[in-house]
């Protein structure tokens, strides 16, 4: 794996606002936070992308997962969404794998958005069909 900006995050090559540390996690603050709570969770070990994770990696694996959960509660959150892109095509930008935590706000509103797009776009097909 080449360096990004993650291994340079870890190294302390370049600042971030780490909240939390252990040794096999780190999470610090979205630079471009997408909600009003929004930090990202990453191994220090280094693994591109989750389909290139090994059995080997397995309590790494859980072990973001608990720290995703534990640094929401220390956030003050009780409700929150965990992203996590699998390469270019699916979003990916920092080819190191990691976990957007999103919370402070309701994300209701999106789901809403994609039935009502699913919804229109049903209609317009039946109203081809016809």
């Amino acid at each position: 794996m080449s360096e990004t900006i993650f291994s340079k995050i870890i190294k302390r090559e370049i600042p971030a606002d780490i909240i939390y540390e252990d040794d096999l996690a780190l999470a610090f603050r979205d630079v471009h936070p997408q909600a009003p709570v929004h930090f990202l969770v990453i191994p220090k070990k280094p693994i591109v992308k989750l389909s290139e994770a090994t059995i080997e990696d397995q309590a790494l694996l859980g072990n973001l997962l608990l720290v995703a959960s534990k640094v929401a509660a220390q956030e003050g959150l009780t409700s929150f969404r965990l992203v996590t892109n699998n390469g270019a095509e699916a979003g990916q930008s920092v080819f190191h794998l990691h976990i957007h935590v999103l919370g402070g706000r309701s994300f209701m509103a999106t789901r809403l958005k994609q039935k009502t797009i699913k919804a229109v776009l049903c209609t317009a097909f039946v109203f081809l069909l016809t």
